[in-house]
């Protein structure tokens, strides 16, 4: 297994495909292994990184996953099967919008596109079960996020810096979820559902955005 995370890493570095850092990792597994954590949904499984590290966790734990590069998923089959975590990690490839998910989870995790993320939160956490936690990777986005001069940044840059700056008030402003953000790896949100949430409270407000 150890062999097959390190050529994972290397073809991720080799193809510039975005995997979690191994801080982050080690927080996703600890928190799965601390909270009895039996069930995931994962948003982005790109080449199958972070679900197999997740699934190393426990041979119990079920996770689906959502992909919609056809290239990285097909590359995450590749590497779920030498894995053999077949049983325990479902592959579902399409964009994850399009996708009606059934089931309940324990554990949403979010590591796709990140100008979606409240998207993304809005769609999925009613799949959510009680006391259920979602998990965001990518919230300080190299540190961008919490830069105060963007003047030298491109636009397209400054546009994504206010979208993920947006998702930070989105999960500030919700009464129904406990959020902190850990400074590991390029920022981790953790969001823990206390009561159920209305539609209304997850629809976001106008807030600014860059032109």
């Amino acid at each position: 297994m150890d062999e097959l995370i390190d050529k994972m890493k290397k073809y991720a570095v080799e193809n510039k495909v975005p995997i979690m850092s191994e801080d982050g990792i080690s927080f996703l597994q600890q928190f799965i292994k601390k909270n009895n954590i039996k069930n995931i949904l994962e948003i982005g499984t790109a080449i199958g990184y972070s679900a197999i590290c997740m699934a190393k966790v426990k041979d119990s734990l079920q996770i689906v996953s959502i992909e919609r590069d056809e290239i990285r998923y097909q590359k995450a089959i590749e590497n779920v099967k030498v894995a053999k975590k077949e049983e325990q990690i479902h592959l579902i490839y399409g964009d994850a919008f399009d996708i009606e998910v059934k089931g309940n989870f324990d554990l949403i995790f979010i590591d796709a596109a990140k100008a979606q993320n409240i998207r993304f939160f809005q769609k999925f956490s009613p799949l959510l079960n009680e006391h259920g936690y979602i998990i965001t990777d990518n919230m300080y986005f190299h540190g961008l996020v919490e830069k105060e001069d963007l003047a030298n940044e491109s636009k397209n840059v400054r546009k994504m810096v206010q979208k993920i700056q947006n998702y930070h008030q989105f999960l500030n402003e919700l009464k129904n979820y406990r959020t902190t953000i850990y400074r590991i790896g390029d920022g981790i949100a953790l969001s823990e559902k206390l009561s159920e949430t209305s539609i209304d409270e997850l629809n976001p407000k106008n807030w600014t955005v860059y032109k």
